[in-house]
């Protein structure tokens, strides 16, 4: 963990040599994990080294917030390291936060990281009409109440999205959340 948080890959690989070292040994501080630690602030060659090893679980969340390593990646807008994560079969893109029910590309989403939303949904099995579970407020939702045109136009690519959802907090429907998101191009066409 210390070699994660200092960023050390010298010290990670040197550690990594060793069959018998617990990857997922988790801090009884608040919980986190060195590949947790790693995707938080956004170290790829340290989660690079980490995620080759297969007896790591990319989805162990820490027990101060409920977070995985990738929803930290998102919420940070990590890309190399949301990449990283998502090439693996067992990540789970569909975990949400224990507390707020906010799924990665909810965080995303809310945080206008459209590089890690369109790797988010370059996955087909992504719902982008996901709502948290503190608001009901979907991913495009949040987008547009962030004034976040890229990722809206991103999240409006998407056939399967649902417009018509109403989050619980306000009752509004994402395309009501922020007229303001969208303006007219050149054109006269809706950007």
């Amino acid at each position: 963990m210390w070699a994660a948080v200092r960023v050390d890959e010298r010290i990670v690989k040197l550690l990594l040599e060793r069959e018998n070292i617990n990857l997922d040994f988790v801090s009884p501080k608040d919980g986190r994990t060195a590949l947790t630690l790693a995707a938080k602030d956004g170290h790829e060659g340290v989660a690079k080294l980490l995620l080759e090893r297969k007896n790591i679980n990319p989805n162990v969340a820490d027990t101060k917030h409920g977070l995985t390593p990738l929803l930290w990646a998102a919420y940070r807008g990590h890309e190399g390291v949301v990449k990283l994560l998502l090439e693996r079969n067992d990540t789970n893109p569909h975990i949400a936060d224990l507390k707020h029910g906010r799924t990665p590309l909810r965080w995303a989403a809310l945080s206008g990281h459209q590089g890690v939303v369109k790797l988010l949904l370059d996955r087909e099995d992504i719902n982008p009409s996901v709502a948290d579970t503190e608001h009901g407020r979907t991913p495009l939702g949040w987008a547009a109440a962030g004034g976040h045109r890229g990722v809206v136009n991103l999240l409006l690519l998407r056939r399967d999205i649902n417009l018509n959802i109403a989050d619980r907090t306000y009752g509004q429907c994402s395309q009501a959340s922020s007229p303001s998101v969208f303006s007219l191009g050149r054109d006269g066409r809706q950007v």
